[in-house]
């Protein structure tokens, strides 16, 4: 069955724009999504995916381990050949698409520190022995948690670059809305897609067209100024936000084509950048961030077109039919390549097939050790 259409998701205009904003500039790092079950968090990533040159979808299961998801090196190449055999990660194979991770608060830390160093450089880094293999891995992360079932750690939550809080949907007509477009959907998937594709093509190219013309954008002045208000009324760690909220402006300046990244831009993006990096004491007191968002506990206010509207899903999280299976080790298997590389040639977001890599090098910081008899 096709992936449901991301144009035809009802009543998501907030989680559309972040997910549009790192489908723009990866190097956002990607987009946390909190909300109870039910409220369209997978539906909306798998509807990314196939927006994007590649049109993958990777999910990372809870009980992957460290090699499934950055890949391995077979070091005893390095013995017989002279070269190193990379067999291929989540990382790798997520490359010019959307990576995935369901419960995110519930994945080991020494799994989410590597995923969320790779979502915001867009390398992967191998290393075994004295031995590195480097490969580009860009792709959009999206990390869903429903916030009944734990926390992210508060240091792991500021790794990602943006976050919407999901809400069940009270009101009646727009539940209504929903059900019968999730029925239409299901009844002919085909003919439904087909009805949204030209919606798609279009989106699809202004996404391409934003992503080439990320670089044309720079900041003056008075956005670096507006920016360093918001992060210091909301309170926040270190400087991650501000960077964060930059990049997230621009991308949405490029993505609207506008000819300068605008304060305004900046207002429009705050609330992701800053939702996930407040203080507890501040949520619970429903203080003001420097966005005006906050009312009273902490909620969010607002109507669906407001920059505090309650999202709403169209479906369940529970399709896995579009994930890559790792049974197995699964993919592309040991693939020769020659130590230290970066396959990234730039072009449209930097797609480029992650393996094989051709014309790099083995690098040796220590003994390898001796070859068995």
């Amino acid at each position: 069955m096709p992936a449901f259409p991301f144009t035809a998701l009802v009543a998501q205009a907030r989680l559309q724009l972040a997910l549009q904003l790192v489908a723009v500039d990866p190097g956002i790092g990607g987009v946390l999504i909190s909300g109870p079950r039910g409220t369209a968090k997978s539906t909306s990533a798998r509807a990314l995916a196939d927006l994007l040159p590649e049109g993958r979808f990777v999910n990372v299961p809870l009980g992957a381990s460290e090699a499934q998801l950055i890949g391995t090196l077979d070091l005893e190449a390095v013995l017989r050949e002279a070269s190193v055999r990379f067999a291929p990660g989540l990382l790798a194979r997520a490359h010019g698409g959307v990576l995935y991770v369901d419960e995110v608060n519930l994945l080991a830390d020494h799994l989410v520190d590597p995923l969320l160093d790779v979502a915001s450089s867009g390398i992967n880094t191998v290393e075994r022995e004295g031995v590195s293999h480097r490969h580009a891995a860009r792709f959009v992360l999206v990390g869903t948690m429903n916030p009944e079932e734990g926390a992210l750690r508060p240091q792991l939550s500021d790794r990602f670059g943006l976050a919407v809080a999901l809400e069940n949907c009270t009101d009646p007509l727009l539940r209504q809305q929903i059900v019968r477009t999730r029925l239409a959907y299901d009844a002919d998937a085909a003919g439904f897609c087909a009805a949204h594709a030209d919606a798609q093509r279009a989106l699809a190219e202004r996404l391409a067209r934003a992503r080439r013309g990320l670089a044309r954008l720079g900041f003056d002045d008075t956005v670096h100024a507006h920016v360093s208000r918001l992060c210091i009324a909301a309170g926040v760690d270190g400087m991650r936000a501000d960077l964060v909220m930059l990049k997230a402006a621009r991308a949405l300046a490029v993505f609207e084509e506008a000819d300068a990244v605008t304060p305004a831009h900046v207002d429009r993006v705050a609330e992701f950048v800053l939702w996930h990096r407040r203080g507890a004491s501040a949520v619970e007191a429903g203080t003001d961030d420097g966005t005006g968002n906050m009312t009273e506990g902490g909620t969010e206010g607002g109507t669906e077109s407001g920059a505090g509207a309650t999202d709403r899903g169209t479906s369940d999280d529970t399709d896995d039919t579009h994930d890559v299976d790792i049974a197995g080790g699964g993919g592309a298997g040991d693939v020769p390549s020659r130590g230290v590389a970066d396959d990234d040639d730039g072009k449209d977001w930097g797609y480029v097939a992650p393996t094989p890599v051709r014309g790099a090098r083995v690098k040796q910081t220590r003994p390898l050790p001796a070859k068995k008899a």
